[in-house]
This record gives structure tokens, sequence and C-alpha cells, in this order.
């Protein structure tokens, strides 16, 4: 009987759901929204507020006791710069759990767990996607400049890829080597008979 035990365990080690709720809280304070089971998204809620508070009081203790359970530098550092200092007028309820219907293999309740900001869970998707097409723009001359030579030793190459055996045949003089012939098993033995 499980009297008096009021936690989701989700036929889970406890080390397993630990890590898999601080996975989630990473996915959450990144993305702004996460798409999951409703039951999974409901007890989510509770870690990923208690981070979001965390995030509010901004110390440096603060700060360690996030990195303990988030265990993301990343998210850490994104969760106390962009996340928490635009939830500093609520207190608490800053997430959000839309139902979605069941999933069609297992018929498991699906929800989407946001945060509650509109426009920061539209920023916490941007973000990622504008870090990346920074980082590619300035990439991108360095990539000309590695793609110049890279064309010259490409040109060069095949020179170098010739078969030895060619090499060998065409410094002495000798009548060229014949190509390998590669055949299958069942193609040798249709040829044999």
């Amino acid at each position: 009987m499980r009297h008096n035990r009021d936690e989701k365990r989700f036929d889970r080690t406890y080390s397993h759901l630990k890590s898999m709720l601080s996975n989630m809280t990473n996915d959450l304070v990144m993305y702004g929204r996460i798409r999951t089971t409703t039951p999974k998204a409901k007890v989510l809620r509770s870690y990923a507020e208690k981070m979001i508070t965390l995030g509010k009081d901004g110390s440096v203790a603060a700060r360690r006791r996030a990195m303990a359970f988030m265990r993301n530098k990343a998210a850490v550092t994104r969760l106390f710069d962009a996340v928490a200092p635009q939830f500093k007028e609520r207190n608490g309820g800053y997430t959000r759990i839309l139902k979605l219907g069941n999933r069609p293999g297992d018929n498991a309740a699906m929800a989407i767990i946001e945060l509650v900001e509109g426009q920061q869970a539209a920023a916490a998707i941007e973000a990622p996607k504008k870090k990346a097409a920074v980082k590619k723009t300035a990439k991108a001359p360095a990539a000309e400049k590695k793609a110049a030579p890279a064309k010259e030793k490409k040109e060069a190459a095949p020179k170098k890829a010739a078969a030895p055996r060619k090499k060998a045949a065409a410094a002495e003089g000798e009548k060229e080597a014949k190509p390998a012939v590669k055949r299958t098993r069942k193609k040798a033995t249709e040829s044999e008979s």
C-alpha cells in the first residue's frame, strides 16, 4: 500500500527521476516550452518554478543551489540572466500547462509546458537561433579562407590518389595494370557455371 506517498516516481529510481526532471528543467529554461506527457509536466512545474525563484534571488548561494540541481552551466546562466529577471514582479505561477490530447502510439495524455510570459517564451525560442546565426556569420569569412586552400588540395589530391600499382607500372614503363574487378560471391558463382 502506498499510504502517505504523494510523489510521482514514474516507475523510475530516484536518481533517474532526478536526472530526468533536471534535463526537462534545462530544456524548459533554454527553449521556453517543451512537449511532454501531462503527469510529467505537472511534476516538472514545481521543480521549474523553484529554479525560477532561485533565479529571482540572484545570490551566489542561489546560483550554486540551481547548479546543483540543473547541472548545466549554460542553462543556469540563462536562468539567472534572462529568464528570472522577467518574473521579478510575479509571485509564483511562472509556467503554464496546455493539454494537447492523447499520443497516437500509446494513448498517453500529452501537454505543452511553457513559461507564462508570452514575449519571454518567444525570446527564449529565438535566442538560441540568433546565437547560432551569429556564430555562422562569424565563421563564414574564416570558412572561405579555409575553402580556397582546400579546393587547391582537392585538385592536387587525385594525382596523389592514383593506385600504387599504376604508379609503379607507369614509372617503370611496363604495360598498364588492369583495374581490379570486384565480384560478389553470387556473380562469381554465376560466371563459373
